[in-house]
């Protein structure tokens, strides 16, 4: 929707399960062709000028330069895969990580395009600080009290952060039933809105195909949705 408008949009897939880019219209051999970032071991040591042990390096190489030069463009989009770090130990620092920490440092602070990041789920990304510099949180909950204790664990991990602004959308709701219990569980002023169940999603995520082409009744639903945060961000 975005670079419909004429935006510069640039997507990162950061989440190791990277499909980000089949939901975006690129094909699985477009995708197995390009190499995730995480994985250009020369641009890595040339830009952290790491030694052959890879124990002493930068930890603020230059990468301004690399969204525009490595991102692979489809239907106005452009996609950065990030890929991960396949290390053991969860306080590794090599510089793959700075690498790639540095990278989504510049793309939350250092852009003006719009940037979105497809992550992987879970909460794990407020307890590491990963989500530092956001103005707000959006939560995509589903009608059920278990995505509804995620919704509070949210807002309590972001307040910790020092962002006290935390939205919501409903998805895949089916029915009315489904949307009293969502205006039951969350505050009105923090609904963004809702997406209700479309088997066009479905049918496009076994086509491989974007879900922009071929569900539009979802389309409306995201772009009414859309109009809200972009006035709220204006305001």
């Amino acid at each position: 929707m975005y670079a419909d408008e004429g935006h510069n949009v640039l997507c990162a897939d950061v989440d190791p399960d990277a499909n980000l880019g089949l939901a975006l219209g690129f094909s699985e051999e477009e995708l197995a062709a390009i190499t995730p970032i995480s994985e250009m071991k020369e641009l890595i040591r040339e830009r952290t000028e790491a030694d052959q042990f890879e124990k002493f390096f930068k930890i603020n190489p230059k990468v301004d330069d690399l969204p525009d030069k490595l991102a692979t463009e489809k239907n106005g989009v452009k996609l950065l895969l990030m890929g991960t770090v396949k290390t053991g130990g969860s306080g590794c620092v090599c510089p793959e990580h700075v690498m790639l920490k540095r990278i989504l440092s510049h793309l939350i602070v250092g852009r003006e395009d719009v940037v979105i990041m497809d992550m992987e789920a879970g909460l794990e990304h407020l307890a590491r600080g990963t989500t530092d510099f956001m103005d707000q949180f959006i939560v995509v909950i589903e009608p059920g009290a278990r995505s509804v204790q995620t919704y509070h664990s949210v807002v309590r991990l972001a307040a910790d952060l020092g962002i006290h602004k935390v939205n919501v959308v409903a998805n895949k709701v089916r029915d009315e039933q489904d949307e009293a219990f969502i205006r039951e569980n969350i505050p009105e002023e923090n609904l963004l809105g809702m997406i209700h169940y479309s088997g066009k999603v479905a049918d496009a995520d076994r086509r491989c195909a974007s879900p922009y082409d071929m569900a539009s009744d979802a389309v409306e639903e995201i772009r009414r949705i859309k109009e809200k945060i972009d006035t709220d961000r204006r305001n």
